[in-house]
């Protein structure tokens, strides 16, 4: 009986071995992978090697980087089936280079940039060729040094025009002979902020020669600072002894700011742009405090950012994938252009609520809830 016992000892202790040989043979099978990324969506990759890694610049200048950029990059990503990292350097050039550093350590072949300014932007995309990592620059354009492989974004041009085409008409039916404007631009070392100005200044500045519209004042903010751009627009409301009767904000972020300096100094609503389509500025629209913003569908730029990341993860030629060049100063680059929409009271739910970018549920909260159409879906 006891050599009996022993045998089946000896044959269950053989099959428990076995077994856990098998399951670690099935666990390296998948090494190198994304934990998101299965065998099956691996193989629509086709040759590509390595991971793609996405800078952010940070979470402060606007709230589309974290709550709408990440997870469209997430989404595309995982749908490919290709590795990848998404880090933001919360405004910090140096931090962002660190990151671009460790990407490229840990076997990133893409890098996919949002950079803070050229200046570092140029240093990240050099570092990038000298270990022979592919760079896309994504929604900002580095102007200095040769230029990234591919530049993806909108016609920055035309988001500026946009807010003089559809800021004007209002301006132009206000109760005053002439109307005193404020130009509050977005950061000096942002090319996306002079491009946007160019937009809107086409609009705004043939009014100034003709006397039709009375310029108070222009200044830049700063990184985009929410908290400087308050400080900047009550200095000028207090110098213009609060006679300011429309401004041009460069985007959702500096807009919310110029309507708590009017709220601080008792002024009521007036004519007042933005840009980013955030739950903020859609807000402040539907309140009457803002006039309007830019849409620019950010699922459809974060898609053809991935498409180009993935080609050239591949090895691929990404100019097959756009006829549109742009020139960053030295190179004519391949630019991924796609076009942005200028959003009202009247077009919000046909636009970013259609598209699903926005909901009803994330506005109509708190105050803002009254504002709200009853039979909205």
């Amino acid at each position: 009986m006891r050599k009996l016992m022993t045998l089946i000892f000896m044959l269950f202790l053989l099959f428990a071995i076995t077994a856990c040989g098998g399951s670690t043979d099935s666990a390296g099978g998948g090494a190198g992978q994304s934990p998101k990324a299965t065998a099956e969506q691996s193989a629509d990759t086709g040759s590509a090697e390595g991971s793609i890694a996405v800078l952010l610049p940070d979470s402060a200048s606007s709230a589309r980087w974290e709550a709408d950029d990440r997870r469209f990059f997430e989404q595309a990503f995982d749908a490919a089936g290709v590795e990848y990292t998404i880090v933001n350097a919360e405004g910090d050039a140096r931090m962002q280079q660190t990151q671009a550093e460790q990407a490229i350590t840990n076997g990133a072949k893409v890098l996919l940039l949002v950079n803070l300014d050229s200046g570092s932007g140029a240093a990240i995309i050099a570092q990038a060729r000298e270990a022979g990592v592919k760079v896309i620059d994504y929604d900002r354009l580095t102007i200095e040094g040769p230029g990234a492989d591919i530049y993806v974004s909108f016609d920055n041009v035309s988001v500026g025009r946009l807010m003089g085409e559809t800021l004007q008409p209002v301006i132009d039916d206000l109760p005053v002979d002439n109307p005193r404007v404020i130009l509050l631009n977005g950061s000096p070392t942002d090319n996306n902020a002079t491009l946007f100005a160019e937009g809107y200044k086409s609009i705004a500045e043939p009014k100034f020669e003709a006397g039709e519209w009375t310029k108070v004042d222009e200044q830049a903010v700063p990184d985009w600072d929410n908290q400087q751009a308050l400080v900047i627009y009550e200095q000028m409301l207090t110098a213009a002894g609060g006679e300011v009767d429309a401004t041009f904000a460069a985007n959702d972020g500096l807009a919310g700011s110029v309507i708590s300096a009017l709220k601080g100094q008792g002024l009521g609503p007036i004519p007042l742009s933005g840009q980013d389509a955030t739950v903020g500025g859609i807000q402040n629209i539907l309140a009457g405090d803002q006039t309007m913003t830019v849409y620019k569908p950010i699922k459809l730029e974060a898609e053809a950012a991935a498409e180009a990341a993935i080609a050239l993860l591949k090895g691929e030629d990404v100019s097959s994938l756009t006829g549109d060049t742009i020139n960053n100063g030295q190179n004519d680059l391949p630019f991924m252009k796609l076009t942005p929409i200028a959003v009202t009271k009247d077009n919000i739910a046909e636009t970013v609520i259609a598209d699903g970018f926005r909901t009803w549920e994330e506005i109509c909260i708190g105050d803002f809830a009254q504002y709200c159409p009853e039979d909205r879906q």
